[in-house]
């Protein structure tokens, strides 16, 4: 009986520091991460302004662009929906994404400015840009 508690407890925590390597592999794709920057600068910006809708169809398929290659560098279907899912993840990239909106002279918190930004995104046809439209 120890036995199997003792192999069940070994599996349980093998599988944890599997889990944690992938989020912290995940975490170091920066490839990965700029298009999920991308991904959550272009949602805030259509959510803020009225005058902005997205390309949903377009950021869907990036999105999943971005899965596979996280597929073919050998990260599971679980261990990407468990890093994009994480609070903490989560947390980090609204910070990069409000980090970027600042470096272009806007505000999260300021509609007005990210409309501004996601109108020039549009007219440069940056990759924020595609996945956004002017209504």
């Amino acid at each position: 009986m120890r036995l199997i508690q003792a192999l069940i407890l070994g599996a349980a925590v093998a599988a944890s520091g599997v889990h944690a390597r992938a989020n912290d592999g995940l975490a170091s794709e920066r490839d990965i991460n700029d298009g999920l920057l991308v991904i959550a600068a272009a949602d805030k910006i259509r959510r803020a302004c009225d005058s902005i809708g997205g390309r949903l169809i377009t950021a869907r398929s990036y999105a999943t662009q971005l899965k596979n290659l996280a597929m073919e560098r050998g990260y599971s279907e679980r261990e990407i929906e468990a890093y994009i899912n994480d609070k903490a993840e989560k947390a980090k990239m609204r910070e990069k994404r409000n980090a970027y909106f600042a470096s272009k002279g806007a505000s999260n918190l300021d509609p007005e400015s990210l409309c501004v930004l996601g109108r020039d995104e549009i007219a440069r046809g940056t990759r924020i840009g595609q996945l956004l439209r002017a209504k």
